[in-house]
């Protein structure tokens, strides 16, 4: 290849990245992801950047005091964390993790776990208990001849 396609094509890629990474890193990028991560506190339940209570008066400071710890340049860390001070934990969509938060996210997948466990188990019950009613249903075995006689009168008096 010759070094001038070389360079368009240097230019192209670099001219790609550039618009593809345009805005990863702006204000408003940053205040609609930490606002995701935030519920409500005017008692709508709902994330804070789509909070569309009429004249909500919890989600215009909350807003504006997101705003202005992004222009400050805090990290998102340490703005939920403030967050969660200033409201408690209930202020996070999610819970964090880590601690008792854990719970949270463990306790579905233990329980599923659990109740696929069950589900087997009375399965499998089932299953042995049609199956032996299954095998007790058969014929007996061959009768004595004492059985057999006592069936053949009570069957001769019959016909009589």
């Amino acid at each position: 290849m010759p070094k001038a396609l070389h360079r368009i094509l240097g230019i192209v890629l670099a001219a790609v990245f550039a618009f593809t990474m345009l805005g990863a890193g702006d204000e408003t990028t940053r205040l609609d992801h930490i606002g995701h991560q935030l519920v409500c506190q005017c008692g709508c339940g709902q994330i804070l950047s789509e909070c569309n209570h009429v004249n909500c008066p919890v989600s215009g400071p909350m807003l504006t005091e997101l705003r202005t710890q992004i222009a400050l340049g805090s990290p998102d860390k340490a703005i939920l964390d403030s967050f969660m001070a200033k409201y408690g934990p209930i202020v996070l969509a999610s819970p964090m993790r880590g601690g008792f938060d854990n719970v949270a996210w463990i306790a579905p997948w233990i329980l599923a776990a659990g109740g696929l466990l069950v589900i087997v188990f009375v399965l499998r019950y089932w299953y042995s208990r049609h199956h032996q009613l299954a095998h007790s249903n058969e014929l007996p075995g061959p009768a004595s001849d004492a059985t057999r006689n006592r069936i053949r009168q009570e069957t001769t008096d019959d016909i009589d």
